[in-house]
């Protein structure tokens, strides 16, 4: 069995760690010019289905080091003023696993065949029920299975269900990080917390890591190499339905927003790295009619794109990524046909990506009262 996977985002590279593992063939095609063309390399936080997902797509020689690299999510989930006196509670703290995404990600491409720079430009299945997958600048990849996980403007989903399509929420925020220095070590009560401002809110959140990641892997697992970064505040600051960004950077968008707010706050924001901080829009992909069963399927955000408010948008696709490696492993071992298998995993998809991207539009308006829900 060969398998291709277009996008190497984390649910496509832990599918392909998954079906490696196994002994099935695995490519990986991603559009950028390179693997490190874009940042990724936020702290996000794994639920307990994430983690495990994530853990077993890996092989068990990097049990340890992943163990290493993420640490305990807990926080009180206060809602705070401008001057970091708490006027409120968001509701139970939320606990998990802390995991920085460049990290993550760098784990998860360790050992994969990956080809950059290989946008796809559509599609065909062959009169003997393979795919034959077509590149922009690349020849074309014939396997048994296509796997769109190329995010929420995915070109595998627009030829495999084009009813099914992004939807803006009107929400716009900023997201950047600030190296975690003893100078920010007062606002630890923040970290975790909602900041309401005038019409917006400023999120924090400390990435603390137990052991150095490029110090982890060459301790604990010498042939994998991961990002050498230090401590970090990731930040994010949602914007009312339809801001305006104008022309501006994203720390000065912030900065903008900020005035007379506590020096400390201010203060972080300004010392961001310019070139980890970002604009971007609150989109969601809502999974509709299934599409007839065959040699393709999509998995994470090309199916069920999520509001970043729900914490739920890499869970849910590791979740993918390791119901699918599963139900693959079936069909190589004989225990089901390779369809039967893709029809079991979307069948089952389905039902908990619509709940995943209910659950994230729910908890939006706390953040952003104006949303446009769907």
């Amino acid at each position: 069995m060969r398998v291709a996977v277009v996008g190497a985002g984390l649910g496509g590279l832990a599918l392909a760690q998954g079906l490696r593992g196994a002994g099935i063939e695995a490519d990986v095609y991603e559009r950028d010019p390179g693997i490190v063309a874009r940042f990724q390399g936020y702290r996000l936080v794994l639920n307990p289905v994430g983690f495990q997902a994530v853990r077993d797509c890996l092989p068990t020689r990097w049990h340890p080091l992943l163990d290493e690299i993420v640490m305990e999510a807990t926080a009180e989930q206060l809602i705070l003023d401008t001057q970091l006196n708490e006027i409120g509670k968001l509701g139970a703290g939320r606990t998990g696993l802390v995991v920085d995404r460049q990290v993550l990600r760098h784990l998860l491409l360790t050992g994969l065949s990956v080809h950059t720079d290989s946008a796809l430009t559509g599609y065909d299945v062959l009169a003997d029920g393979r795919v034959r997958a077509r590149f922009a600048h690349r020849d074309p990849a014939t396997a048994d299975l296509l796997v769109g996980a190329d995010g929420i403007s995915s070109a595998v989903r627009a030829e495999l269900s084009p009813r099914t399509v992004p939807t803006d929420t009107g929400v716009r925020f900023v997201i950047g990080r600030t190296p975690l220095t003893d100078e920010f070590a007062e606002l630890s009560k923040a970290y975790g917390s909602k900041i309401a401002g005038d019409g917006i809110s400023l999120l924090l959140g400390a990435m603390r890591f137990r052991t150095p990641p490029k110090q982890a892997a060459e301790q604990l697992a010498p042939e994998v190499t991961l990002p050498d970064i230090g401590d970090y505040v990731r930040w994010a600051m949602i914007l009312p339905p339809n801001g305006s960004l104008a022309d501006l950077t994203a720390q000065d968008a912030v900065l903008s927003r900020m005035q007379g707010w506590h020096p400390r706050l201010r203060a972080l924001i300004e010392q961001a790295d310019p070139d980890n901080s970002t604009l971007l829009s609150i989109r969601v992909v809502q999974p509709g009619e299934r599409w007839p069963s065959g040699p393709v399927t999509l998995l994470g955000d090309a199916i069920h794109a999520t509001s970043p408010t729900g914490g739920n948008g890499a869970n849910t696709a590791l979740r993918d990524a390791d119901l699918l490696r599963r139900n693959l492993i079936e069909a190589h071992e004989g225990h089901r046909t390779l369809l039967a298998a893709v029809d079991a995993y979307e069948r089952q998809m389905f039902d908990y990506a619509a709940e995943a991207v209910h659950d994230s539009l729910e908890k939006l308006p706390a953040f952003a009262p104006e949303a446009k829900l769907l």
